[in-house]
């Protein structure tokens, strides 16, 4: 599956608009986690525990969204983008969404 950021992908035409796809992830990091990342909001820097929780959800979305994608009948995604909020004060919701095509070899 090609997914992009891109509306066209070099060396392959669009074929067949299959429509959006997306895939939603709702994440919380745990009691433990949460006391560690306050200790660390109050030194500063980066707070690791939730960069590695939103890089994880961020990869889990895609994956949610190329399988839609695939039920779809499609072989790329297009324009792929992120999107997220906070739910409540203690979780993350993340999607990843785009236009899932079939494309071809020029």
């Amino acid at each position: 599956m090609i997914v992009t950021t891109t509306e066209n992908v070099i060396g392959y035409r669009v074929v067949q608009v299959k429509g959006q796809v997306f895939g939603v992830v709702v994440r919380s990091r745990g009691l433990a986690g949460n006391i560690m990342a306050a200790l660390r909001s109050i030194i500063g820097g980066e707070i690791t525990e939730y960069t590695s929780l939103l890089e994880e959800a961020r990869r889990h979305a895609i994956d949610r969204m190329v399988k839609n994608a695939n039920i779809a009948g499609a072989n790329a995604v297009v324009m792929m983008r992120f999107d997220s909020s906070e739910m409540g004060q203690t979780m993350s919701e993340i999607v990843a969404y785009g236009t899932a095509v079939v494309v071809e070899k020029i």
